[in-house]
């Protein structure tokens, strides 16, 4: 990628067809200074089986039945309903598999799941920009990037004017809240550029300040304007959390033990921003440090064996990602094939999985986008 092609992290490209499931040599509209992996042809992808296509098929299936009238989703475990957060996943879980707003046999569930997030957008994120659930989502920033995120990969399909307009609204708006939210106070002010799990609070934390990387980047490709010095400062509190052994803290105000879960969530983020290990082509002391923080996570984060610690589905999600966006193809082809067969172990037999006691919404959504990453449909997570 050429310094003159950026304008604030990554390249600008727009996604303007839709991703149709199963569609025999539809190739991805990319930008062309960036290298993605083919299509999906008429044969699954490689290491995709007939018990991976059937365990996705009844994991998006249960999250069809369990939609609400509304569009919505709620959290059925202990930790609060997160509508936003909740909604977003389970529209990225069908978008994963093939399906948009306009084709696919989950569309009118993305359209109603499109069309609830729009709705508290508008509604309660007009004047400021933040996307929440009304009264439901204390650490609204989780929601607010979560959101920013599916409506970003329904922007880049085949929709009618009036719903990209509105989709561009809300995104310039989100966008512009993301980036005054961002940590700039304190008597280590040089070291700020996260996020907290509200627009007003004054510190930051990796998880959450992943979740915004995460959205700008996907904001930016889908064609909205977003600020240079936002995303440098963000990686830059990243770096300035990783610890001797790799791995990233909780934050840098609170550093602690290096945490697997966000560490395996900022690779995927380095990545997005443009920072990338030498097997990718970097070079310096960046891809230093990633290189650092890979091994880390490839020897803290257990793929088998059950639900071997407390965030099991969420450090998968990045973990996954990262082991598919990465150039190292043996780590992915090692990987694959263990998460699949762990994922297996897990579902229910009404389709669904448990994730991490936060509930089963949220489990089935986190796997099936991860059982789903070779089809390669979503221009965010592809290589």
């Amino acid at each position: 990628m050429r310094r003159s092609e950026m304008t604030s992290g990554w390249p600008a490209c727009r996604y303007r067809i839709p991703f149709p499931a199963f569609a025999a040599g539809m190739a991805l509209l990319a930008c062309a200074s960036t290298v993605f992996a083919d299509a999906p042809g008429p044969k699954l992808p490689e290491m995709m089986d007939a018990r991976t296509v059937k365990a996705i098929d009844r994991g998006l299936k249960y999250l069809a039945r369990t939609q609400r009238s509304n569009g919505s989703w709620l959290n059925r475990g202990g930790y609060g309903t997160y509508p936003s957060v909740m909604t977003s996943l389970s529209g990225l879980a069908f978008l994963a598999g093939g399906s948009t707003p306009e084709s696919g046999p989950y569309a009118r569930n993305v359209t109603k799941a499109m069309h609830y997030i729009l709705k508290i957008a508008e509604t309660s994120g007009a004047k400021d920009g933040l996307i929440a659930g009304p009264g439901a989502e204390a650490r609204s920033m989780y929601g607010h990037g979560f959101s920013m995120l599916f409506l970003a990969q329904c922007y880049g399909t085949e929709l009618d004017r009036k719903t990209e307009d509105r989709i561009r609204k809300v995104l310039d708006r989100a966008v512009k809240l993301t980036a005054k939210a961002q940590s700039n106070v304190g008597a280590d002010k040089q070291h700020a550029g996260g996020w907290i799990y509200t627009p007003s609070g004054r510190s930051d934390e990796g998880s959450v300040t992943v979740t915004q990387l995460q959205a700008l980047r996907a904001s930016r490709n889908a064609g909205i304007k977003v600020p240079a010095s936002t995303i440098a400062r963000a990686v830059l509190y990243l770096k300035y959390c990783q610890n001797a052994d790799g791995g990233i803290s909780y934050s840098y105000r609170s550093r602690g033990g290096s945490r697997p879960a966000i560490s395996a969530a900022a690779i995927a983020c380095f990545y997005a921003a443009g920072v990338y290990d030498r097997a990718s082509g970097g070079q310096g002391e960046e891809a230093k440090m990633v290189d650092r923080l890979i091994k880390y996570v490839r020897g803290a984060v257990r793929v088998g064996g059950g639900r071997s610690f407390g965030h099991y589905f969420y450090t998968q999600f990045y973990m996954a990602q990262a082991m598919y966006q990465g150039r190292d193809r043996k780590a992915w082809r090692e990987y694959y094939p263990q998460i699949k067969k762990n994922l297996f172990s897990l579902q229910a037999p009404d389709g669904s999985w448990q994730g991490d006691n936060v509930g089963t919404t949220y489990g089935t959504a986190i796997a099936t986008i991860i059982l789903q990453l070779p089809y390669n449909y979503l221009p965010i997570f592809q290589r």
